[in-house]
């Protein structure tokens, strides 16, 4: 089967940058992307501001959109006239119900099948998910269409995962590390396996596209990311450890990554994974595991979880501890709010939770994100999960423009977010417009710790501690 037209279903994170890419990489096929919100799809169809930041993503829209890329509302042609459909949903974790705070809320991909289920005529169709699902999901899509499916009309549903990191969305998307597609052990799914790696075949080396069953490709993509979040949790865990013996995380993690069983990558303290992926799918998993009788296993993930949590309130303390146990009414400046550099997403950011730990206290905050607008970080805020109370949200939180009028004044700045421009600061002239003491609290480790101290900064670093010459005061034994 020859694919010449594509449509995906849903214009968010996955689908515009996926398609996007597809669509330079493919000058042969027609992709359109479709979505129910106008106001997404014209963003994307500006010349000003796409709906997401993600380096080199506005010059391949710029690239194709008009030739062989569209955006539209009008979904039901598009789905009409594709040979092979993404479904690029959002899939977010339950709020109430059976499940909730755990299991993924399908309602979205359910729609989804229902409408394709109700617009397609005729013909052959592939049905790709493309978000990220509970294992077996693509069962559930399977049976929606074929209990809807019409004369002359017949469906292959495969399962082909992203992989993408956001900040390198369009670099992953290029020269991916892997593709994963997986559908039914049939000829018809064979059949359709192969129509889909066509398409990457136009860009990707064939050895690096893995074909499997659908189930091991749904939960192939649960277990990537279990496992990196996995590894975050566990060098965070070892950052306590560090800064409560005198020990160097970063010596610790560059220890363990040159060992070729272990590797260097994700090794990085922080503040804590965050994103719309990682969090989601660690609780998916444990919610699969609980239903498949496997509470041990459900521990086991559910931990990684916690340590995440408990490296973000830490932070938190350390910083009210640092300034004399209170922050009531004190001026602190927050560097960064998207949940990691080079994106404006904030879904899950620890800065989110380090924020409102501080609010919490009483603490005065002005934040400053290079990419990250203000109604998104007072939304964020003032989320019912955050605070219970939006109005003093409102009242204790200015959104600064400038990093150098944001620290004007503050008792301590603190890192959350690892942007690069933050290194290339002019931090006497921060410091000298400073309350004194004047803090600095680096939740990335990205900040130059010994000049730091050498302007008058006291200076507390995830995963080290920092004292002047890197000397730890030892306390001379009482006299007799």
């Amino acid at each position: 089967m020859k694919i010449q037209k594509i449509c995906c279903i849903g214009a968010g994170y996955v689908g515009g940058p996926t398609c996007s890419v597809i669509a330079m990489q493919c000058p042969d096929i027609e992709v359109t992307v479709v979505d129910l919100s106008q106001s997404r799809i014209d963003e994307w169809n500006s010349d000003e501001h796409l709906p997401i930041y993600e380096p080199g993503l506005k010059d391949v829209v710029t690239k194709c959109r008009g030739k062989n890329l569209f955006f539209s509302t009008d979904i039901d042609s598009a789905i009409h006239a594709a040979d092979l459909l993404f479904i690029s949903v959002n899939t977010p974790t339950k709020t109430f119900g059976l499940g909730k705070g755990r299991a993924a809320d399908l309602k979205y991909i359910e729609s989804v099948a229902r409408r394709i289920a109700e617009v397609v005529e005729s013909g052959e169709k592939i049905v790709v998910e493309k978000s990220t699902v509970p294992v077996r999901a693509a069962e559930s899509i399977q049976r929606i269409l074929k209990a809807n499916t019409k004369p002359g009309v017949s469906y292959q549903v495969l399962s082909n995962p992203e992989f993408l990191a956001e900040g390198t969305a369009i670099q992953d998307l290029i020269s991916p590390d892997r593709v994963l597609i997986g559908g039914e052990q049939t000829s018809g799914g064979y059949k359709a396996i192969d129509a889909l790696a066509s398409i990457y075949e136009h860009w990707i080396p064939k050895h690096k596209i893995i074909k499997t069953n659908t189930w091991s490709s749904e939960l192939s993509k649960l277990a990537a990311n279990a496992f990196l979040a996995q590894r975050i949790s566990s060098i965070n865990s070892m950052s306590a450890i560090c800064e409560a013996t005198g020990a160097d995380v970063n010596e610790v993690a560059h220890a363990i990554g040159t060992d070729s069983r272990v590797g260097p990558r994700f090794l990085q303290a922080s503040l804590g994974f965050g994103g719309s992926c990682f969090q989601k799918d660690v609780l998916n998993l444990v919610y699969l595991c609980e239903a498949l009788n496997l509470p041990e296993v459900a521990a086991y993930w559910q931990q990684v979880i916690n340590i995440n949590d408990f490296q973000r309130r830490r932070f938190a303390t350390k910083i009210i501890s640092c300034l004399f146990n209170t922050v009531t009414d004190k001026r602190i400046g927050i560097l960064g709010f998207s949940f990691k550099k080079n994106t404006a997403d904030t879904r899950e950011s620890s800065s989110i939770y380090v924020c409102k730990y501080l609010l919490d206290e009483g603490a005065q905050l002005v934040i400053y994100d290079p990419q990250v607008s203000r109604e998104q970080i007072i939304s964020d805020l003032t989320h019912p999960i955050i605070s219970e109370d939006p109005e003093r949200v409102e009242r204790l939180v200015t959104i600064a423009t400038d990093p150098y009028k944001a620290l004007s004044g503050a008792h301590a700045l603190v890192v959350c977010t690892e942007w690069d421009e933050f290194r290339g600061y002019d931090f006497q002239k921060i410091y000298d417009t400073m309350a004194k003491p004047a803090f600095a609290f680096d939740g990335r480790g990205i900040l130059d710790a010994e000049h730091l101290l050498e302007l008058g900064f006291h200076v507390e670093v995830i995963g080290k501690v920092v004292r002047k010459n890197n000397m730890i005061p030892i306390t001379p034994p009482a006299e007799n």
